[in-house]
């Protein structure tokens, strides 16, 4: 059986990821992929039990150590009991964030060592990576103000955390696409959400072919 393909979706706040990888997954069904949509933290009953430490409480709850370890235990459970299984059967994976998330979040936002988040993934989870991330990137007040709506007084510890957070966040995204162009590519995430999905399906052409 043909291996199947793991994407990444990745972003800061606001910029479309559930709408985007909603239609993502249908626009890959129509072309005949058996299509698996999962989440980070989450996508097994470990990790998503994690989750809910994790997203829950003040801004403060864990130091930066200790969240990265906790993301790092979510994410090799993640792996071994769902993506895996499913890129084995055959199917395409997508995933609401993976592995850049922590390095831009618990590495680049919150001053934690980008070689440290990358080690705690080699010893987790092997050092797996997507065949492809697709970070979708927005102007800052244009995300913020899509955060806002969408969230209301709801959002969680991380979505909280003040606007240079989030900068750095941003910055750390667009390295990763400067280190890794064959793997990590940046998507505008401006226009009509039609418009986002063909460019996103245009980045996954090759692996489509």
């Amino acid at each position: 059986m043909e291996q199947g393909v793991f994407i990444s979706i990745e972003g800061g706040e606001g910029v479309g990821k559930s709408t985007q990888i909603k239609a993502l997954a249908e626009a890959l069904r129509s072309r005949g992929k058996d299509v698996v949509v999962t989440r980070e933290p989450g996508g097994t009953d470990g990790a998503e039990a994690i989750r809910q430490l994790l997203l829950s409480g003040s801004a403060d709850r864990w130091e930066a150590g200790a969240e990265a370890l906790l993301f790092a235990a979510a994410r090799s459970d993640h792996v071994k009991r769902l993506i895996k299984p499913a890129l084995k059967a055959g199917k395409w994976v997508i995933s609401d964030r993976f592995l850049d998330s922590s390095r831009a979040y618990q590495g680049g936002g919150s001053g934690f060592s980008d070689d440290d988040i990358l080690e705690l993934h080699r010893i987790g989870s092997g050092g797996f990576l997507p065949s492809r991330t697709l970070i979708l990137t927005l102007k800052e007040s244009e995300a913020a103000s899509r955060a806002s709506e969408r969230d209301g007084a709801s959002s969680d510890r991380i979505q909280d955390r003040e606007s240079s957070f989030h900068e750095q966040v941003h910055r750390s995204f667009e390295h990763f696409a400067e280190m890794e162009p064959e793997r990590v590519r940046l998507v505008d995430a401006n226009g009509s959400p039609e418009d986002v999905t063909a460019r996103l399906l245009n980045e996954l052409s090759d692996l489509l072919a």
